[in-house]
């Protein structure tokens, strides 16, 4: 149960983080439609092994995980004994979280932290994968207790934005604008959910059934 209300949870609230910084970047939304039109086609549906394929769409994914990780705090841990780290001493027992939100937006070591450039992910091999090696970037742990759901995030989660970008174009409704704050909690959401108008975006009908 916990694998399963973590996996849903966790992957639907970065789909609508996702979108909600695209629809706000329109020229970041349009670059990664030109990337799924050139991979995919418009003649067809999104499959799965098309995401490989799209490496701008793996960007926004991971830097929309580094500004906004599902878990802020990542999972608690606990010493079995007595231990110093960074010359801070950690008694046994004591319950120990992690600030990835906050280690994601250090400005010692991301530039301009606060702005959503995907960009960034293209440019840098140090910080490209999921699985902690880079403790700049860890929106799933580090080390043998990291998150087990990545395999699914790395698959499941650009599968479902691929598609929404691919079938669909999305507008604000008139008159609203979008809101990127955040409701800290164990699962980051956003503060008042996404709102978004789909239109279609490709011409044959078949395609939409």
């Amino acid at each position: 149960m916990d694998i399963v209300v973590g996996g849903i949870d966790t992957s639907a609230v970065t789909v609508e983080w996702e979108m909600a910084e695209l629809i706000k970047h329109p020229k970041i939304m349009k670059r990664a439609q030109d990337e799924l039109d050139n991979v995919v086609g418009r003649n067809t549906n999104v499959e799965e092994s098309h995401i490989s394929k799209l490496p701008y769409l793996g960007a926004i994914l991971k830097e929309t995980l580094r500004l906004h990780p599902p878990a802020p705090l990542l999972l608690s841990r606990c010493p079995s004994s007595t231990c110093n780290l960074g010359g801070y001493v950690i008694p046994e027992g004591t319950q120990v979280f992690v600030n990835a939100w906050a280690i994601q937006r250090d400005p010692k070591y991301w530039d301009d932290p606060l702005e959503f450039q995907p960009e960034r992910f293209l440019q840098s091999t140090n910080k490209s994968n999921f699985i902690g090696t880079d403790f700049r970037f860890i929106p799933f742990g580090s080390g043998r207790r990291r998150c087990v759901g990545i395999p699914l995030v790395e698959r499941m989660v650009p599968y479902a934005l691929a598609s929404l970008l691919h079938l669909l174009e999305w507008r604000m409704p008139e008159g609203e604008e979008i809101d990127l704050t955040d409701k800290f909690g164990i699962v980051l959401k956003k503060s008042t959910p996404l709102h978004a108008m789909p239109l279609p975006r490709l011409s044959d009908p078949s395609l939409y059934v």
